[in-house]
């Protein structure tokens, strides 16, 4: 078995080759399938990833199968169902961010879009940067607030720096000191938060000139049925002093009908309420579309899914349907953390205590007690049926989302590729592990804390604006930490298991529902089963494990919820109590390579919840692990000869999340 991971000849060449496409030593993309399993690739789970590498350090070449089609180009299926998994990222900042520009990038929108189709392109502190694979679509998300501003800081706008503070500013950006770069982008953080920006940086009239480059990038590089881009922003909720409810704001539509309206700023309102009735506004003058993700739950401290309006007030039936209505995803992983559950939220979960970022908000204010219930995506999975007794529309009825969130206009999810969130903490910082991410008034996030993660692939029928958000807005999506794996899941109620064993899709499609569906009940429902699959990143690891979580409300109003081990790779037995021994671990803490001699390439199931209680609400989603590979502090711990703290992980465990699907008694 051919190890992956880093020879002594990347080493040797350093940083330039961080980012080339696939390794420099040219090392194996793991097990394939076998012939039986060939099926399951192009039938069943559909495609994940149609393309060659080059591990040149080329651009990845087209596969002859696809009769000269670009590597991303659309996969039609006559089924009228989709086949084919496309992937990206909902959540890039460029250098047009004021926070990434305030912390020293300088990629534009289109330098990001570049990088995206798999050009290369030089990084914001002058690294070669260099995705593996392309994309298939993404979107850049610039945040509204000060959208515009930072160029002319940096620039040295008289009206600018006629204002001490951002005097101050613009000679710690233009001094080359990157802590004095770095400090003020954490002022900048904390100032926002607490509503004290300068008055200058609120005006909008540096927003349109940036708003019509931003949307006009967009268009330029959107090509239908090869790469998608969605016009897009950040709104920048940071709520009494830090409390995260950041939301992207996505359109489906083209510059014709996104150019008449600027994006909303917290400048106007702070209150999520607001954002859905701006939307609604939109929609109604347009005619266009437009959905909103939010992100970082984990640091809103019990901010982002409390049972209460922004203003403290009851929740209301409009209230919910607005919510409902104009936010389909939650994104539950990138940069900053997880947003799944929580320890001590789900203790029974032996693989809820990954990428915690759960010490404050986001300025590290500390967090209020029992906050941890309203910041996780399973609790308000759960809480949201039980609103939806009470309120008639569940609020919380969130598919699953994964984006970076990088602030260096770079996406990269792949962990000896990993550019960091910030341009100081990008791979010429040797010391990056060490080096601050996030300062505030109680402490630091420290580089070492990042995660290299996310991604959502989408499931639809082509590759185009309109399809893919369709998809994004019927939730049939799903989230993952990096790795290109593919995630198939289906609920209904007549599913046999003979269903997994022959065309699963098309049995998945005819007889039940797909993730981000619902199923209805009635008196004579008895059982309730799924089919669910997953493939490895055809360039990645091995899968450990298969598992249904389950999450429901009781007759006496109680949330609970249960993990269920369906699939698992090798001959591990299930104790009887619902665990099975762990999958193993090959990396080698001295190189940084693992090999895929432990794990399967692919894991196929069927489910029945014989706990169903067909009185009872309940949610369900798939969630998949592939083994323990190399994080990038590891590489970077082997790369640059460098030691880190205990504390530092060194292992991961790559995971997808599928988007839900919704049982009700009627």
């Amino acid at each position: 078995m051919l190890k992956r991971g880093m020879t002594g000849v990347a080493l040797a060449l350093s940083f330039f080759l961080i980012a080339c496409g696939g390794d420099p030593d040219g090392r194996s993309a793991g097990a394939a399938p076998d012939e039986k399993d060939g099926a399951l690739i192009e039938e069943e789970l559909g495609r994940a990833d149609d393309q060659h590498v080059d591990t040149t350090g080329k651009a990845p070449l087209p596969n002859p199968e696809m009769s000269g089609k670009s590597a991303s180009a659309s996969q039609s299926s006559p089924s009228g169902y989709p086949v084919q998994a496309y992937f990206g990222d909902t959540h890039v900042h460029t250098g047009w961010s004021a926070d990434a520009g305030m912390d020293g990038a300088i990629l534009s929108p289109e330098d990001a879009y570049r990088f995206a189709t798999g050009e290369e392109v030089k990084s914001n502190s002058g690294l070669k940067a260099r995705l593996a694979r392309p994309y298939d679509w993404y979107m850049i998300t610039d945040h509204s607030d000060g959208m515009g501003v930072i160029n002319e800081l940096i620039a040295g706008n008289p009206e600018m720096i006629a204002d001490e503070t951002l005097k101050r500013w613009h000679d710690a950006l233009n001094s080359g000191d990157e802590k004095a770069a770095a400090d003020a982008k954490s002022e900048l953080i904390v100032m926002q938060s607490e509503g004290r920006l300068p008055k200058t940086v609120m005006d909008p009239k540096w927003m349109k000139s940036a708003w019509e480059k931003t949307v006009d990038a967009a268009e330029k590089y959107y090509r239908p049925g090869e790469f998608t881009t969605f016009i897009a922003y950040e709104w920048t909720v940071n709520a009494d002093g830090g409390d995260n409810l950041h939301r992207n704001v996505i359109f489906r539509d083209d510059a014709s009908k996104t150019r008449r309206l600027l994006p909303l700023t917290t400048f106007e309102t702070q209150d999520p309420e607001k954002l859905w009735a701006w939307m609604a506004a939109y929609e109604d003058k347009t005619g266009g579309r437009v959905l909103a993700i939010p992100h970082n739950g984990n640091m809103s401290n019990g901010r982002m899914f409390e049972h209460k309006r922004f203003d403290g007030s009851p929740m209301t039936s409009e209230w919910a349907q607005m919510r409902a209505r104009f936010e389909p995803l939650y994104e539950i992983t990138q940069i900053k953390g997880q947003s799944e559950s929580h320890p001590s939220l789900s203790p029974e979960d032996e693989f809820a205590d990954w990428d915690l970022w759960d010490r404050g908000n986001l300025i590290l204010k500390p967090k209020p007690k029992g906050s941890f219930r309203y910041e996780y995506w399973r609790p308000a999975l759960i809480d949201g049926m039980r609103i939806e007794t009470e309120l008639g529309t569940n609020p919380f009825q969130y598919g699953a989302n994964g984006g970076t969130d990088n602030h260096v206009g770079l996406s990269t999810t792949e962990e000896d590729n990993f550019f960091g969130k910030f341009k100081t903490l990008e791979p010429s910082n040797k010391e990056r592990w060490d080096f601050p991410l996030l300062t505030g008034p109680s402490g630091s996030y420290m580089g070492w804390e990042q995660a290299a993660s996310g991604l959502t692939g989408v499931w639809a029928t082509e590759n185009t604006r309109e399809a893919i958000w369709d998809a994004m807005m019927r939730k049939e999506t799903f989230a993952t930490t990096g790795p290109r794996m593919t995630l198939r899941f289906f609920g209904g109620f007549d599913f046999v298991s003979q269903d997994a064993e022959a065309d699963l899709v098309k049995r998945g499609y005819q007889k039940g529902v797909p993730m981000g569906g619902k199923l209805t009940g009635n008196g004579s429902t008895k059982s309730i089963r799924f089919l669910l699959a997953a493939l490895k990143d055809p360039d990645g690891a091995n899968l450990d494990r298969l598992q249904i979580v389950k999450g429901w409300v009781d007759g006496n109003g109680r949330a609970h919820e249960k993990v269920y081990n369906v699939r698992w790779s090798g001959n591990r037995k299930d104790d009887g109590t619902g665990h099975i021994q762990k999958v193993g671990n090959t990396v080698n803490l001295e190189t940084a390579e693992y090999t895929n001699s432990i794990g399967d390439a692919q894991l196929i199931g069927f489910f029945e919840d014989k706990e169903f209680n067909p009185r009872h609400k309940a949610v369900y989603y798939a969630r998949v692990l592939e083994i323990p590979t190399p994080r990038w502090t590891l590489f970077d711990k082997v790369r640059n000869g460098v030691e880190m703290d205990k504390e530092v992980p060194m292992v991961l465990q790559e995971r997808a999340f599928s988007s839900p699907i919704w049982y009700s008694p009627n």
